[in-house]
């Protein structure tokens, strides 16, 4: 194909460069699955955002790494789907609209379930709008006509049969027990839906008198503390612990509870760590989880005396509809007023709170659904005992995944939400009787629907095969699909989501729901903390794109750390990285003015490849293995250090400026055969990009000969063992360190590159002198010498600046520059330098430790450089004897 006619700007635009090519890209269909059968398949399922508002850093960082995954994949050939979709996210979308509703003066309750449910729709509509342009800014090769919502018809019903099976296996029930429940939205929480936070509080030391005259250490009550009076209502019993000598005369006996004169007993209970506080424990199974177990044991009455938005009900008295923090108040109040405060010990302790509401969240007494964890927890920790484990990259992270599996409760799914999947559950109005099942009973009139609905998590646990077609297990994207390769997501929902999508697909599909997980961690500002509404310290990355372009944000956010760590975000960093777009469009630009009317690269015959065509080409060799073995383990930030320095030093800085000794020069067949090898290089180069940097170098790349509608669904550069060549690598290595060792001497004299100097290598390797008499081309534009010599004969000046090499010595003679002490110090310092070196290598190659278990080829570097610098050493020594003979 040729190229387009598209006009290369004199500076990188990132506005230019992205106008419009994202829908090019959807109009030519390449984001969607190749259809080659013979393909291997890849399949990534999107972490689906929640619809509660815009996409934050986090899920540019999260995205941007799936993209890169995915499309160097579809680039290799395999046969790729990258399926998208988003989450209803029941209390976090829910408390969004009713905030909205507030704001007019509105409740769900005035609209009802119905048209609630229909104003979410709306929100959902809205926002799914927004995060889908969104994704087309940043760039994400998803496949939107599998696009999922996890309230579709068909997730529904994915989330039914799971109900169902998990129910009629016993595994899922109904029952009263502890839950957290969050006030503000009157729905229970799963544990880890609670975020516990330091809170300012007291103890309040309050008597409890006995009721039939006992004294205790001289006194008729005993001393209980409290954090939480408001609960006192619902005490039912003061417990102490069996082996406590202190106060085992007063087990067995009664006390009245202040305020409401109730009489409760003392009882003995394992639950009471005897070396806490005092020892004692008021009991109140029906406002805390640990009390709720022992009030179970001892058969206790539960007392509930919260409403559901956390005002005291009747069972409260005369406190009755008060708010529970007002309640508080006004207890305290009349316990100090009736003498029953002993003291108030102000304190600061860890309080549990809503993670999408921010309040307080009580512990309380419901009825709700459970699944029953155990078994689930113990198929999954067997399953990564297996060649089918999931693979946590790092692999520290499987760690937390064990633990948390190894000390699971029971999950409470239900929710007192009208925003998500209703439980299927039905209740005959006439008998009470109960009905689980996919589908309403036959004769609807006479039953009533649970009104709860499922935890969020429940739906998204589901998601890489509930997306792929199942529970039609004969779904074609199902069968080529499923089990997906590989999740991206952050640590902290690990708890979340990651094991339940691993429990809940070990047991609805009998395979892991995915090969790896990458696991990244949080994106923090410049100071290393996290981003926040209440520190007002976020980034909107939609804004970094308007100022830097997509490409600058993505290879920040893929090079810029290592798998699992914490990344801090910084405005110098993406701006190095606009830097870099811009030195690999001008370098593209340069090459491109140059190709003239070529009309598809091809590279010269290997016998006519000069030197720097053969280093340029074995660099680019070594660089293709390292990214692409980095890619494979998922070191995207060693990948992207391999690319920046092939590109930016070998490319950039050598090969493109030596090509334009050839291109400038008289000989038509070098000419071609540099563009041509400039052409293919460059070609591989935005190849090699193009997964992290998609626009930048699709603009580039359009611009260029090429066969082929778009880098999308071009071929991924491969090795070629053609190109591998040390020897050509060892002879450059040695002519870029002449030109840097001849550059630094005259930067020294401050004696500009305009001005000619003589430059005499002084070097006994016969091989080494042919390489530098063969490419004196090179020589005489870097270093520009008025007089060359090479040879191992020349006699050194006494004042000349002295340049130590591997098997050479340069030496510039600049006698009314040179100062022969400084020059003295230069070559003691490099003595000191070399010896270092030398004694570190000695060191290193000394430990067998290291020897017997690194790789050969490492042992090897070392003794080479070991060899190397003992020769720079014996130069340099000779060189500094020579001077001091001569003083």
């Amino acid at each position: 194909m040729a190229k387009e006619e598209i006009e290369m700007s004199t500076k990188y635009d990132h506005e230019d460069v992205e106008d419009g090519r994202y829908e090019k890209w959807l109009e030519e269909d390449v984001f969607k699955p190749s259809g080659d059968k013979k393909a291997k398949p890849y399949s990534i399922v999107l972490p689906p955002p929640n619809v509660t508002g815009k996409l934050h850093l986090g899920h540019a960082w999260d995205t941007t790494l799936q993209d890169m995954i995915i499309r160097q994949k579809r680039m290799q050939g395999f046969d790729t789907v990258w399926v998208p979709g988003m989450d209803h996210a029941g209390i976090a979308t829910q408390a969004k609209v009713e905030a909205k509703l507030r704001e007019d003066g509105i409740t769900r309750y005035d609209l009802g379930r119905e048209k609630f449910v229909d104003k979410v729709w709306e929100w959902k509509d809205d926002y799914a709008a927004t995060i889908k342009k969104q994704w087309g800014k940043l760039g994400l090769s998803l496949d939107y006509s599998r696009e999922r919502f996890t309230l579709d018809d068909g997730l529904s019903e994915a989330v039914r049969k799971v109900f169902v099976d998990l129910y009629n296996q016993g595994l899922i029930y109904r029952g009263e027990y502890i839950i957290n429940w969050d006030p503000q939205a009157q729905t229970a929480l799963s544990d880890i839906e609670v975020v516990h936070k330091d809170d300012k509080g007291a103890f309040y030391h309050v008597k409890y008198p006995f009721t039939d005259g006992t004294t205790f250490n001289g006194k008729d009550f005993i001393e209980i503390a409290t954090t939480r009076p408001e609960t006192m209502f619902g005490d039912v019993a003061v417990a102490v612990n069996p082996d406590d000598e202190r106060y085992k005369d007063i087990v067995g006996k009664k006390i009245l509870v202040p305020l409401v004169n109730r009489e409760i007993p003392i009882i003995a209970d394992q639950y009471v760590d005897k070396d806490f506080g005092t020892g004692m424990v008021k009991i109140t199974p029906a406002h805390d989880p640990n009390d709720f177990k022992v009030g179970n044991r001892h058969n206790l009455e539960r007392i509930n005396t919260m409403n559901g938005d956390a005002t005291m009900n009747a069972n409260a008295g005369k406190y009755e509809g008060l708010d529970r923090f007002a309640a508080r108040k006004a207890m305290v109040d009349d316990l100090q007023s009736q003498g029953y405060i002993i003291k108030i010990d102000p304190i600061v302790h860890s309080v549990g709170h809503s993670e999408r509401t921010g309040v307080q969240v009580e512990s309380r007494l419901s009825t709700q659904w459970f699944v029953k964890m155990k078994p689930l927890a113990e198929r999954s920790l067997e399953n990564q005992k297996t060649d089918d484990k999931v693979n946590f990259v790092p692999e520290r992270f499987e760690n937390t995944f064990t633990q948390w599996m190894d000390n699971i409760h029971d999950w409470v799914i239900s929710r007192q939400l009208w925003w998500g999947h209703r439980i299927p559950a039905w209740y005959n109005k006439k008998s009470g009787e109960m009905y689980v099942g996919m589908e309403a009973p036959k004769d609807a009139e006479n039953w009533e629907q649970d009104p709860d609905v499922l935890d969020t998590w429940f739906s998204s646990a589901l998601w890489p095969f509930s997306t792929l077609g199942w529970p039609n297990e004969d779904s074609d994207d199902f069968k080529r699909y499923f089990p997906t390769n590989t999740l991206v997501t952050g640590y902290d929902i690990i708890f979340f989501w990651v094991s339940r999508m691993i429990f809940q697909s070990l047991t609805f599909t009998g395979k892991r729901p995915f090969k790896h997980v990458l696991i990244h961690g949080l994106m923090r500002d410049a100071q290393g903390r996290k981003m926040s509404k209440s520190l007002g310290n976020g980034i909107d990355p939609m804004d970094v794109i308007d100022k830097y372009g997509v490409d600058s944000l993505r290879w920040f956010l893929s090079t810029g750390n290592t798998a699992g760590q914490d990344v801090r975000f910084s405005y110098d960093k993406i701006e190095s990285a606009w830097n870099f777009i811009n030195k690999i469009w001008n370098a593209s630009r340069y090459v491109i003015m140059n190709l003239g009317d070529m009309k598809t690269p091809k590279l010269p015959d290997k016998s006519e490849w000069n030197l720097a065509d053969r280093w340029i080409l074995s660099k680019l060799n070594k660089t293709t293995k390292q990214v692409t073995e980095h890619f494979d383990k998922f070191n995207f930030g060693e990948a992207g250090r391999a690319m920046y320095d092939f590109i930016w030093n070998d490319f950039c800085d050598w090969y493109i400026e030596m090509s334009k000794e050839t291109l400038t020069g008289e000989d038509q067949k070098a000419k071609d055969n540099t563009r041509n090898v400039l052409a293919y290089v460059l070609d591989k180069i935005l190849k090699l990009m193009h997964p992290i940097m998609p626009f930048v170098t699709e603009k580039i790349w359009l611009s260029m000969p090429h066969e082929g509608k778009s880098l999308v669904v071009a071929k991924y550069p491969e090795t070629n063992s053609e190109f591998d060549d040390d020897k050509s690598e060892k002879e450059m290595s040695n002519l870029i360190e002449l030109i840097k060792v001849v550059r630094n001497i005259r930067a020294k004299a401050n004696a500009p590159m305009s001005s000619s100097v003589d430059i005499l290598i002084k070097t006994e390797n016969e091989e080494l002198k042919a390489m530098f008499e063969n490419n004196k081309h090179y020589i005489d534009r870097f270093c520009h010498p008025k007089d060359l010599q090479i040879g191992s004969d020349i006699a050194t000046p006494k004042l000349a600046m002295t340049g130590i090499i591997t098997d050479a010595e340069i030496n510039i003679p600049l006698a009314e520059l040179v100062d022969l002490n400084d020059e003295i110090t230069k070559i003691q310092k490099d003595i000191d330098n070399y010896t270092f070196e030398v004694e570190r290598a000695e060191k290193k190659l000394s430990n067998k430790k290291f020897v017997n278990n690194a790789p050969e080829q490492v042992v090897n570097a070392e003794k080479e450089k070991q060899l190397d610098n003992q020769s720079k050493l014996n130069a340099a020594k000779q060189r500094l004897a020579d001077i001091k003979s001569q003083q």
